[in-house]
């Protein structure tokens, strides 16, 4: 489990000027950084697999934004793409009966 105080939940998705549901990831960035965190580990749990969102948004331009603000490290945790335990869950939901005829 994960200590109180050592973790947040942002937004990155966002498209022109509508409104979306805050707080925004990059406006994130600034205020960890005035508290002073340098390294980032940053997951997308509402992502099954990797996609552009997570590859490059997060991988690449995020990564890129919190060096520049001058975090020491952004690490982005994979998606659950093809684990093992995933797939077997998946395919229970998919086609339950065949996977209990096992």
């Amino acid at each position: 489990a994960l200590a109180p105080n050592t973790f947040m939940t942002s937004f990155q998705s966002r498209l022109g000027k509508t409104p979306w549901i805050k707080p925004y990831t990059d406006q994130a960035l600034i205020e960890l950084r005035e508290k002073n965190i340098k390294n980032l580990i940053v997951f997308s749990p509402s992502f099954t697999a990797d996609c552009l969102e997570t590859l490059e948004e997060l991988g690449i331009e995020l990564k890129k934004d919190w060096l520049e603000l001058g975090g020491t490290s952004l690490s982005v945790l994979p998606c659950l793409n093809t684990n093992p335990l995933w797939i077997d869950a998946l395919s229970m939901l998919v086609a339950p009966g065949d996977r209990m005829a096992e």
